[in-house]
């Protein structure tokens, strides 16, 4: 593992997240980072922490002749579009967009940057959020991540945010923001264009360390302002909505990543709806986007549920 945090590091992150919330994380990160099953998460099997496995599914997908078209249709990057209609939000805004990535894991194969580089290069967007799980195992060294994480970021536009996910630690916080992200641990900037402003918060990773804090997420928010929130995980879906934001945007499933055909998920790692596992969704007055993700877990491949990154654009009305 990577060095832990020096005292100026600690004092650092004290100062932006209070020190329960830091000391908190970092006696869950310490204790429960490598359980299969049980510990923190809302789901009782981590798959992805049960690396004996990852070679058996290799070999298995070998055997039926899929491992590698697996691996190329992971580096096959689509790019989404997705329009969002927010009844108030501010006229200046219309046509805001942002590029939305997730669950990059770019320290997964040396290949990787490069097709999120290529994907990504080129498209027109006024902000970039990223929704987390930067590194590709739950534990061990982070470093790696980052400097894949450096080969891609001349390619995304600023202003860029992002929010931790479970296989994200800490530690990473400083090295994200030396990239010129900005992460949001509970929350909020606000983004102003034409006089006007909207809000955009994010949380602590809400799956795995469950150190998620809505309220604090909102603080300075003003009520009647456009809310939206970066999270991990859909699985804070119900609360998001209850909080009155407008729209959440995510990831963490990876869309099943190895699915059926038709995009039928064989394992679902989020305890949430199915419909609310893979792109737009709605529960009560929030809308909602949960990105198939433009990396991999687990093994290098994708079946039937190829990686994305979203172009959200953003209209005025119903």
């Amino acid at each position: 593992m990577d060095s832990p945090p020096s005292n100026a590091l600690y004092r650092l992150l004290e100062a932006r997240i209070g020190r329960a919330h830091l000391n908190q994380r970092l006696g869950m990160e310490q204790e429960f980072e490598q359980r299969v099953f049980g510990g923190l998460g809302r789901n009782f099997f981590h798959l992805e922490n049960w690396y004996s496995i990852h070679a058996w599914i290799r070999h298995a997908l070998r055997l039926v002749g899929l491992h590698a078209r697996g691996r190329r249709n992971a580096r096959k990057i689509e790019v989404i579009k997705n329009e969002i209609r927010l009844p108030h939000l501010p006229a200046p805004f219309d046509g805001f967009s942002l590029l939305h990535l997730s669950d990059l894991h770019l320290d997964m194969s040396p290949d990787l940057p490069e097709a999120l580089s290529a994907a990504v290069q080129g498209l027109d967007y006024d902000a970039c959020v990223l929704t987390g799980d930067f590194r590709a195992r739950t534990f061990g060294p982070w470093q790696p991540a980052l400097d894949a994480l450096a080969k891609v970021v001349p390619y995304l536009k600023a202003p860029r945010y992002g929010v931790l996910g479970n296989h994200d630690t800490i530690y990473m916080v400083p090295g994200l923001e030396a990239l010129g992200i900005r992460v949001l641990m509970n929350e909020s900037v606000a983004l102003s264009r034409g006089g006007a402003e909207i809000y955009l918060s994010g949380i602590d990773d809400p799956h795995y360390y469950r150190a998620d804090n809505l309220e604090k997420a909102l603080e300075g928010v003003p009520e009647e302002a456009v809310a939206i929130l970066l999270s991990h995980s859909p699985e804070i879906y119900r609360n998001a909505a209850y909080a009155k934001f407008d729209l959440m945007l995510c990831g963490h499933t990876h869309g099943g990543q190895i699915c059926l055909p038709g995009g039928i998920p064989i394992w679902r790692n989020a305890d949430a709806p199915l419909k609310l596992c893979a792109g737009r969704w709605r529960y009560a007055n929030l809308q909602g986007y949960t990105s198939r993700g433009c990396g991999v877990s687990v093994v290098d491949v994708r079946l039937n549920c190829p990686p994305e990154v979203t172009l959200h654009v953003l209209r005025r009305g119903q």
